[in-house]
């Protein structure tokens, strides 16, 4: 339904008014630690210092199936000594069923994802850099170089904004991000997988779906599909997009971590109180979990081994976005899974590796019961795409994706300005 030639792809600060500041976090962080040696070659590394003063590092490499991985993401604050966030980060599929059962496609491990790498222009990368990837198992092995990795920064908007007891004082700054992504084509599809690292420690994962509306799909006459162009003649078939994300923490440098739920329950007021009350629950995740989200839930990953300045056991918030769940498929059915590390467990669905007789082919069957003590994450991101008349030609953007958040990884906002750095914790009014 969405077949298309695998070879197409080859061919182709301050305010206007008041007293403003600047962030100067270096003076108010302590001096930063030595830098560790880098994990891999030149050509293979990322390093960039945002204007703000945060620098991210890491390497990437590049797989036939999940296309761009990144390892050894590390994340140093403003005067501070590098903290490692992630062994490695990917895509662990994109799964696309239609609305009408004819077509199932497992993009990532048999529609050829990471073939379809494209060649982007200057213009694709502003300000940036565009890495040259020899892409493996390429289809036309003469071309397998392809200018396929963009790395690049962007302003974010306001970082912080606070106005102190006088008018005229305004404490603001502009935040910056680090932007690393690639295209690859997919069919019809052109799929971009971004990396956004702001320089508050904060990793957004998308994955933004363009191109076109595959044209032999205009056959959905059964009220599963939109009708687009002229009259009610053509109509799209509507599918789901289901992406899911690969996450290998390794906080402080270590691979061993503790999974937390939290969850918040409202109850009306009672006993003359003035308003409801709100209590929420911490459980530890000691054992393989398939997660669900839902109103008032979130977890986090914490380090085995690192603290903040201030004592606290650094943590990285798994914070989730809009999202489509699907139901279709098991390994559809949850938000989150939480599993102990398998070096042969790589892809949500359609797992390739030989993981030896009797194993699960599917995320869902790898929670068995086993302890963490070294997990990995899968985040399922749904999206349900009913086509519109807005979706020709070319089809905007769609975006699906989360965040993950630091959570005590520093002991103040690592862009906090100088003179303010003595107000951590409670500070008397007028201070």
């Amino acid at each position: 339904m969405r077949e298309k030639s695998l070879l197409v792809g080859l061919s182709v600060v301050a305010l206007a008014a008041g007293l403003t500041t600047a962030a100067g976090p270096a003076a108010a962080q302590p001096k930063a630690g030595p830098v560790p040696p880098a994990e891999c070659s030149a050509p293979y590394r990322i390093e960039q210092k945002l204007a703000t003063g945060t620098t991210w590092r890491m390497c990437w490499r590049y797989e036939s199936e999940a296309g761009l991985v990144l390892e050894n993401v590390s994340y140093q604050p403003p005067g501070q000594s590098p903290i490692k966030v992630l062994n490695s980060a990917k895509l662990g599929q994109i799964h696309v069923p239609y609305d009408d059962g004819k077509a199932e496609y497992s993009d990532l491990t048999q529609a050829g994802f990471g073939q379809g790498l494209m060649n982007m222009a200057p213009g694709e990368c502003p300000g940036g850099t565009i890495k040259t990837v020899k892409v493996p198992e390429a289809w036309d092995p003469d071309n397998a170089n392809v200018k396929g990795l963009c790395t690049t920064t962007r302003s974010r908007g306001h970082a912080y904004r606070m106005q102190g007891d006088t008018a005229n004082k305004v404490w603001q700054t502009q935040g910056k991000d680090l932007l690393v992504y690639t295209v690859n084509q997919v069919g019809w599809y052109e799929y971009i997988t971004e990396w956004r690292f702001q320089d508050d420690g904060t990793v957004n994962m998308n994955v933004g779906a363009t191109g076109s509306l595959a044209p032999d799909d205009y056959d959905a006459g059964d009220g599963r599909g939109w009708p687009i162009g002229k009259g009610a003649k053509a109509y799209a078939t509507s599918h789901s997009h289901n992406v899911f994300w690969r996450l290998d923490f390794g906080l402080d440098g270590s691979s061993k971590g503790k999974v937390e739920q939290y969850d918040s329950v409202v109850s009306p007021p009672a006993n003359g109180q003035e308003g409801p009350t709100n209590k929420t629950t911490r459980t530890q995740v000691k054992k393989e979990l398939a997660g669900d989200a839902k109103n008032m839930r979130w977890w986090r990953v914490v380090s085995a081994t690192g603290k903040n300045k201030d004592g606290h056991a650094r943590s990285y918030e798994i914070v989730p976005a809009a999202t489509t769940k699907y139901p279709g498929r098991s390994f559809t059915r949850h938000d989150i899974y939480f599993t102990e590390y398998n070096k042969c467990e790589q892809f949500a669905s359609d797992n390739l590796p030989n993981c030896g007789a009797g194993a699960k082919k599917s995320v869902d069957g790898w929670v068995n019961g086993q302890t963490l003590t070294h997990p990995l994450v899968w985040v399922n991101v749904g999206f349900h795409h009913i086509a519109r008349d807005e979706d020709q030609q070319p089809m905007p953007v769609h975006w699906q994706g989360f965040s993950i958040a630091p959570r005590d990884v520093t002991a103040m906002n690592p862009l906090t300005p100088a003179a303010l750095a003595d107000q951590n914790g409670h500070v008397e009014s007028g201070s």
